[in-house]
């Protein structure tokens, strides 16, 4: 695997490659990452990836200046799930002057939800996207579906926009115990690591409701927070959502209709906040 601190190196390492896949990160891998550049080797195309901790997505009282830096294992890990190249610039490679370009998702999308209790934050993802995106020029992007909003905002950036790349989404990875890998998991203690997959046990529970014709949504989601506190948690938000724009669903909307839904849920437990989602696929 090569590795590219520039961009200049970026294009000069692509050059007569071909078009690449590329999925993009910020580090301190996990399996869930890795399941990413797998999928990425179907295309059979250069699979690129990125490690780069993205400072305008982090808010002032959030963890940049701790997020953890794994450099050299992450190397590794990609090198052995088949990583051609990365691209690992230095801040100032990639900011080399104040980023005052900046885009601006559309409030209906990116200000609900999580954009709600970390605002900015998709501002942030989708600037070092659309540049990371401008750098490498893949045919295609893979993105996880573990941060479902974060995947449908890409989406529709890179739609409207008329960017030349396809996203792709990659399924959730889990543990055995079906909590979803994230790097933020590492900040857990052994107790808390133990209680994590409650939440999507939660998650669970709700979409399996829904699915079997419940009504009553927003008690559903009431109980599913009440649950979660109940047990320690500081819920922010616990929602049934359409897959496609979650947005509300109607009143009375079923999920035997053509409309497919998803759970989606994010809670601090301790000093770590985690987000997860269930998909609710239309009833037979």
């Amino acid at each position: 695997m090569r590795i590219a601190r520039s961009i200049a190196e970026l294009r000069l390492a692509l050059a007569g490659a071909g078009r690449a896949s590329f999925v993009p990160t910020m580090g301190n891998l996990h399996e869930g990452h890795l399941t990413l550049v797998r999928l990425a080797r179907e295309f059979d195309t250069p699979v690129v990836s990125s490690i780069f901790v993205n400072r305008l997505q982090f808010a002032p009282s959030e963890d940049f200046d701790t997020y953890p830096r794994t450099f050299e294992h992450d190397c590794e890990l990609l090198d052995g799930a088949g990583c051609d190249l990365l691209f690992a610039p230095p801040e100032s490679e990639l900011y080399p002057q104040p980023q005052t370009y900046t885009v601006l998702p559309p409030a209906a999308l990116a200000n609900i939800l999580e954009g709600q209790f970390r605002p900015g934050f998709f501002n942030g993802v989708c600037t070092v996207v659309l540049k990371l995106l401008n750098c490498v020029g893949p045919c295609a992007a893979i993105f996880g579906k573990k941060d479902y909003q974060q995947l449908l905002v890409v989406r529709e950036m890179v739609r409207q926009l008329a960017l030349p790349v396809e996203i792709i989404a990659g399924e959730t990875a889990r543990a055995a115990d079906g909590l979803a890998l994230s790097s933020r998991n590492g900040y857990l203690s052994a107790t808390q690591r133990n209680e994590a997959p409650a939440l999507a046990a939660e998650l669970r529970r709700v979409a399996a409701a829904v699915q079997s014709g419940a009504g009553g949504w927003p008690e559903l989601e009431a109980a599913a927070m009440r649950a979660l506190e109940q047990r320690g948690w500081r819920p922010d938000y616990v929602a049934i959502r359409r897959q496609a724009d979650l947005g509300v669903p109607a009143p009375g909307s079923r999920p035997a209709g053509d409309e497919p839904l998803v759970v989606l849920g994010a809670a601090t437990l301790g000093a770590t906040r985690l987000i997860d989602n269930i998909e609710i696929a239309p009833a037979a």
